[in-house]
């Protein structure tokens, strides 16, 4: 929920997790070092894959309120100053799912790039889903 500053009523998000992938978008394009996210636990997951496949510098999980926040260092390359994040785009929608079987589990950029999948084994990589041999709905892409 985030207060309107137009008028005094309440925004619900329909999409939390399009919501933290904007966020990081916008963030990583403006330059930014540092970005703060409503936390839940699905978003602590993918922060954590997304630190383990190196898109992120690092992250902290912050109590300190009802919902508490993530603080995500972004990355950028040394040279270039671009950030590592080229593209992350949400596939699974809350009006249209996405739901892919083990076999039939995207490989983002033939391999470059990664697809966050939620199984019932946890939230994963397609790659880890693969070997695991477990289906699931396709979050997002990240490259």
């Amino acid at each position: 929920m985030v207060k309107n500053r137009y008028r005094n009523s309440i925004i619900m998000f329909t999409d939390p997790i399009s919501d933290y992938l904007t966020r990081i978008r916008n963030a990583s394009r403006a330059g930014h070092r540092v970005v703060e996210i409503p936390a839940s636990n699905l978003k602590k997951e993918i922060t954590k894959i997304l630190f383990d496949q190196g898109y992120i510098l690092s992250y902290k999980f912050e109590d300190n309120a009802v919902q508490g926040s993530i603080k995500i260092a972004l990355k950028y390359d040394k040279f270039t100053k671009e950030p590592v994040i080229r593209k992350i785009q949400r596939v699974s929608k809350p009006g249209l799912r996405k739901y892919a079987s083990s076999t039939e589990l995207p490989r983002v950029l033939n391999g470059l790039g990664i697809a966050i999948v939620s199984t019932s084994h946890g939230v994963m990589t397609s790659k880890q889903a693969r070997l695991e041999n477990a289906g699931g709905e396709v979050l997002c892409y990240v490259y």
